[in-house]
C-alpha cells in the first residue's frame, strides 16, 4: 500500500449529516491497522479484514464522522471501529485503539507503471492510444472505434465496495446518459467504462452490471481485456492500481475520467470523485 497515491486521488467520502439514523444505513464492525492519516481531509487508510456481509480484507480510505478521533491515532495503530454505510457515502465511527503492530512494507502490491517508467501521461491535444479490449457482448474492439465520436472515458471495477467511488461514477454516467439522450447537441457523444478487474468483470459480468444500471449500449460501452494491456492504458490518464499479489481482491487505486474529442485527442481529465455530470456537460458543449 502506498498512502501517496491514496490521498493524491482518492477523495474524501461524501458527508453523511449529523448522525441522524437513516433507512438506508447499514453498520458494520471494521478491524484493522491504520496505515496513514489525513486530517485535512478527515481520512485515514485502514487495512483491515474482512467485513462480514460486506466487503474482503482490503486497504481503503474512509472519513471518519468525528476529525478529532484522528488526533489519537498513528501509523500502526490496531483499531476496532463502526462503519457505517449509506446509499452514497460511509464513514468511520467509535474508533478505538486495542494495540499497535509495525507496518509492513507495500512489497506485496504490484506497482503501476508511472511516467518515470516511460508511461507519459497524456496531455491535452494528445492522441490516446488505441489499446485492446473486449467489450460487454466478448467483441475485440480498441479505443480507436469510438473516434469521430467525443467520448466520456472512467475506470471502475464492478466490485468495488464503497458508495462514493466507483458506484459514484456509474451514477454519474447513467445522469449524462439520461442528458445526452435528450441534447440534441449532444447525440454523437459516447460513454466508455473501462473495468481494470478483468479476472472477475468478465463480458457477461459486464454485460449483467450494464443491464443494471440501465445502459443504452449504443451509447454506453464496457470493456476490459489484458491486465496489463488495461493497465498500460488506463495509465496514460493517471490511473493508479495496485493489487496485492496474495488476494487480488485487495485492490487499491484512485478514480480518473477523460473527455477524448472525436478526432481521438484527449480533451479534459477530471481527478478524483468531485466533478460533477452538469460539469461535463458544460465542457462538451465547448466542443461544438
Amino acid at each position: 500500500m502506498r498512502p501517496h497515491i491514496v490521498f493524491s486521488v482518492c477523495l474524501a467520502l461524501a458527508a453523511l449529516g449529523c448522525g441522524q439514523k437513516r433507512s438506508d444505513q447499514r453498520s458494520f464492525t471494521l478491524q484493522g491497522q491504520v496505515q496513514s492519516i489525513d486530517t485535512a481531509h478527515k481520512l485515514v487508510v485502514v487495512k483491515h479484514e474482512d467485513i462480514k456481509g460486506f466487503m474482503p480484507a482490503m486497504t481503503m480510505p474512509y472519513e471518519v464522522e468525528d476529525a478529532k478521533s484522528l488526533g489519537e491515532l498513528a501509523p500502526g495503530d490496531l483499531i476496532d471501529a463502526t462503519l457505517v454505510v449509506f446509499s452514497n457515502g460511509a464513514h468511520l465511527t467509535k474508533i478505538r485503539k486495542v494495540g499497535e503492530a509495525p507496518l509492513e512494507k507495500p512489497a506485496g502490491s504490484a506497482a503501476m507503471p508511472t511516467a518515470s517508467s516511460g508511461f507519459e501521461l497524456l496531455r491535452p491535444g494528445e492522441p490516446v492510444p488505441a489499446g485492446a479490449f473486449v467489450d460487454q457482448d466478448g467483441r475485440k474492439r480498441t479505443f480507436a472505434t469510438f473516434k469521430g465520436s467525443p467520448v466520456v472515458v472512467t475506470f471502475v471495477y464492478t466490485k468495488c465496495p464503497l458508495p462514493t467511488f466507483c458506484p459514484l461514477m456509474d451514477r454519474h454516467f447513467a445522469t449524462l446518459q439520461r442528458t445526452l439522450k435528450d441534447d440534441a447537441a449532444l447525440q454523437k457523444v459516447h460513454l466508455v467504462t473501462v473495468s481494470f478487474d478483468p479476472t472477475r468483470d468478465t463480458p457477461p459480468v459486464l454485460k449483467a452490471h450494464a443491464k443494471e444500471l440501465g445502459a443504452d449500449l449504443k451509447r454506453w460501452t464496457f470493456l476490459t481485456g489484458d491486465r496489463d494491456e488495461v493497465d498500460r492504458f488506463a495509465a496514460r490518464f493517471g490511473v493508479s492500481v495496485s493489487r496485492a499479489l496474495n488476494d487480488p481482491r485487495d485492490i487499491t487505486h484512485n478514480l480518473r475520467t477523460a473527455i477524448v474529442g472525436a478526432d481521438g485527442t484527449l480533451v479534459k481529465v477530471y481527478m478524483g470523485n468531485e466533478w460533477t455530470p452538469d460539469q461535463v456537460l458544460a465542457d462538451l458543449r465547448g466542443l461544438t
